[in-house]
């Protein structure tokens, strides 16, 4: 299947595994890669730049094939060292990067300078337009439905696709409730380029986490994600357990006064223990609503092979099958 993503990247498929923090190894990287699609390191997992550089090699090592770098910019005091993570991404030949977080006009010119493709991280179409401006050469519009940050606007994506495709002169992928061939195919139909897909590559065979963290994705349904810091404008969807549980009985209690204080223990450093050393219920963490359409843990060329295949069955049988159907009834 070829579209503008594939071309822009030089992938395969039209698949993206998005920046998940303790999650984006160069393990998983590769794998996508090699899959036919684009996998993502995540920069900031990587605790310094020197580490970043390391994990670079280590994944050009396992493939051969683009992958990409996900640099977030984070809203805090103490700024990580973005320069030196620039550098490191550049000095690696990394061909991609996925930027999300603040707007990332700082380092794009450094990026450009060195040939390298950026995809920005968007949950609205006026952000996604801003990326444009700035010369970001394509976006991922993520829903409402996604893991991890949807923004504050709640939009899902059966309205922001075909908005975002409305407006955007450069492609764009679906992010947020990404499983299946039923959601490249339905992306594709929005306006779509591809998809981006964060928690579905959590349960794959490649992801380096606990195997605590897979069968709970597995074993959950749509209905066991909930919605922490939204008196923070902070938004975050994550699974639920005893942490959120206490997280959202805190935001009731303290209301518009809460403080990023309040919750810290529950919400701050916990990845590690989470995904790492499998403690389920230390902190909260993110998963998206599409855990309800997982059901399995298969390698990633596995899932990839059986997305692009089921989607070449739904275009060519299903849709082009009532087209016909169409057609027959009208003669």
């Amino acid at each position: 299947m070829k579209t503008r993503i594939t071309d822009l990247f030089g992938i395969e498929h039209p698949i993206i595994q998005g920046g998940m923090h303790y999650v984006g190894f160069a393990e998983l990287a590769a794998a996508v890669s090699n899959a036919g699609g684009l996998g993502t390191i995540t920069g900031l997992t990587q605790k310094t730049p020197a580490d970043l550089s390391n994990e670079i090699a280590r994944c050009n090592e396992m493939t051969n094939k683009p992958f990409a770098v996900n640099l977030t910019f984070l809203p805090t005091v103490s700024s990580p060292d973005y320069p030196g993570y620039v550098k490191a991404i550049i000095e690696g030949g990394v061909q991609v990067v996925e930027t999300a977080g603040r707007n990332p006009v700082q380092v794009m010119p450094y990026l450009k300078d060195a040939g390298i493709k950026v995809i920005h991280k968007c949950t609205s179409v006026r952000h996604a337009l801003k990326a444009q401006e700035i010369g970001c050469d394509a976006v991922s519009v993520d829903g409402f439905e996604c893991g991890g940050h949807p923004g504050e606007d709640d939009i899902p994506n059966m309205i922001l696709l075909p908005r975002a495709a409305d407006e955007l002169e450069i492609p764009f992928v679906s992010s947020g409730g990404q499983a299946d061939a039923r959601s490249l195919v339905a992306s594709l139909a929005m306006g779509a380029d591809g998809v981006n897909m964060g928690t579905r590559f959590m349960a794959t065979v490649e992801a380096p986490i606990h195997q605590n963290v897979k069968d709970a994705i597995v074993a959950a349904s749509e209905l066991d994600t909930r919605l922490i810091m939204r008196p923070l404008r902070n938004t975050e969807r994550v699974l639920n357990n005893p942490a959120v549980e206490r997280v959202l009985t805190v935001e009731k209690a303290k209301g518009s006064a809460i403080t990023f204080e309040d919750i810290l223990t529950d919400v701050a450093g916990v990845y590690p223990k989470v995904m790492i050393d499998g403690d389920m219920d230390v902190g909260a963490w993110s998963c998206g609503m599409v855990a309800g359409l997982i059901h399995d843990i298969p390698t990633c060329k596995e899932l990839i092979d059986e997305i692009m295949a089921e989607a070449e069955i739904l275009i060519r049988t299903r849709l082009e099958g009532m087209l016909s159907h169409i057609k027959s009834a009208a003669t």
